[in-house]
């Protein structure tokens, strides 16, 4: 049988035939897979959230304290895109509680003493917070005071990093558990909360929380900067725009290296605390020292499903993966995958990461690339540049998905870190059929979501273009939405 094939086969990703055409998963692979891209279409708008705050905070601050027609244009924008995806993030978030009880009813059992606290803060404490002043920021520009205004863009963006501060807390504990106890009741061994400050701040809340929010303002700071610099390069002199793309480059100057240095120390960070995920990262079976793969192509069809030094062709640094894993000892041994029993799908994450790394690269890259333009004050005039940065533009939320995955996927076949693993999560009742079938609907419904998103963004963007006199309308439509009048 041809080799990725069967490599998928062994890896658990088997597609059974039951009533001639129907294609049937098994119950524990349709619900991973409905999960995660329940949560991989949700993430981009709840980033959208958490990286587009800081961005409202200054604009709505600016506008009210220089009056300058420049900052009233962006709070309006961006404040109607951060409203859309506000929207979308609920109408994306909500059916994952309810897939909890639906497909991973063991989980909700065994942990649903030690996350139901924390999503309840997050939807008592984060959303209802963000909810009420995100209505002051849309409706209440001249009814309430500018400095009533501005205190509701602090607290819209506080809300929506505080959102992201509970999720956490709970995705963290999965991956480093502790301040619990296992204990029986009903029957059934369940974790009971022993120690909330040990269990919310467990070792990879810090981690995990600085790299999610750093990621979402390096993609927010992309969005910002592609859709400014189609604006200029539809309309030169459209100053509010050529201002908003120096704030994104200035914030991918610092935001991009800071993810670069503290990726580095986190990733040393995994490897004392999910050796094996750290060794799926790099593609390491071999107990030993390990070296550090900077950039692998895979030489044979294997290398895609097991990718592993005999068949990639790598540009390595010997013995700098043990380095970095143990913090400066080059000789450290790394344990490799061949030491476990089960182990992550290995090439979903060694590529994951791989394309993450070399996507941050490129986002440092394109800082320094702009920071230079800005210093010879050619930002908005060098067409190469602002081509790069359009072309850019979706490639944050790229690097912040294959992260997710990495962090995700990797910690397979757990879904608590040595406390339960997936296959025993999943609920006994539930069929392939049924859960292949919400599977299919869920594809379905969540891509219509994720096109309506971008619709309202170009609707948006084409808006503003017509507001700023750029007539030329050959294939493209500038007008509102239909049924839909400027005053809505």
């Amino acid at each position: 049988m041809f080799a990725p094939v069967q490599s998928l086969l062994d890896a658990g990703f088997a597609l059974s035939l039951l009533d001639g055409p129907a294609i049937q998963l098994s119950p524990e692979i349709a619900s991973r897979a409905q999960f995660g891209w329940t949560i991989s279409v949700h993430i981009l708008f709840a980033a959208l959230s958490i990286g587009l705050a800081p961005f409202i905070v200054y604009f709505t601050w600016k506008e009210v304290r220089t009056d300058d027609e420049r900052f009233t244009r962006l709070r309006s924008f961006w404040v109607k895109v951060f409203a859309a995806g506000f929207v979308m993030g609920t109408v994306t978030g909500i059916p994952m509680s309810f897939q909890f009880g639906t497909n991973f009813p063991q989980f909700s059992s065994v942990a649903g003493e030690m996350i139901g606290g924390p999503l309840a803060f997050e939807a008592k404490m984060a959303f209802f917070l963000e909810a009420v002043f995100l209505g002051v920021l849309l409706f209440g520009r001249d009814r309430v005071s500018d400095r009533t205004y501005v205190l509701s863009s602090f607290l819209v963006g506080f809300g929506a990093w505080l959102s992201g501060f509970w999720i956490l807390v709970v995705n963290s504990w999965m991956q480093t558990p502790q301040g619990y106890e296992m204990v029986m009741r009903n029957g059934m061994e369940v974790a009971r909360l022993t120690d909330p400050i040990a269990a919310f701040f467990n070792p990879r809340m810090t981690w995990m929380y600085v790299h999610m929010i750093n990621a979402s303002v390096i993609s927010v700071a992309l969005l910002v900067a592609g859709v400014s610099a189609y604006i200029v390069w539809k309309k030169r002199d459209a100053d509010a725009w050529g201002t908003a793309l120096k704030i994104a480059v200035l914030i991918l100057l610092v935001s991009a290296p800071l993810q670069a240095i503290h990726g580095d120390a986190y990733a040393r960070h995994v490897e004392d605390t999910q050796p094996q995920k750290f060794a799926a990262m790099e593609g390491h079976y071999e107990t030993g020292t390990a070296d550090l793969h900077l950039f692998a192509i895979p030489t044979d069809p294997d290398a895609f499903m097991r990718p592993s030094e005999e068949n990639l062709f790598t540009i390595s640094l010997p013995r700098v993966g043990s380095f970095l894993a143990s913090g400066g000892d080059f000789d450290a041994v790394v344990t490799g995958l061949d030491e476990y029993e089960q182990n992550p799908p290995v090439p979903l994450v060694f590529w994951s990461f791989r394309l993450m790394v070399g996507l941050g690269f490129l986002f440092i890259g394109l800082a320094l690339w702009g920071g230079y333009l800005m210093y010879r004050d050619r930002l908005t005039d060098s067409d190469w540049y602002l081509k790069a940065m359009i072309a850019a533009s979706p490639l944050g939320y790229a690097a912040l998905l294959t992260g997710w995955y990495v962090t995700e996927i990797g910690r397979q076949p757990w879904v608590i870190q040595d406390v339960l693993k997936t296959d025993n999560a999943v609920s006994p009742t539930l069929t392939g059929t049924e859960a292949t079938l919400t599977l299919v609907a869920f594809l379905v419904i969540y891509t219509g979501l994720v096109l309506s998103a971008l619709y309202i963004l170009r609707w948006l963007i084409e808006d503003e273009l017509r507001d700023l006199g750029v007539t030329e309308s050959k294939g493209h439509w500038y007008g509102p939405l239909p049924g839909v009048s400027d005053d809505d």
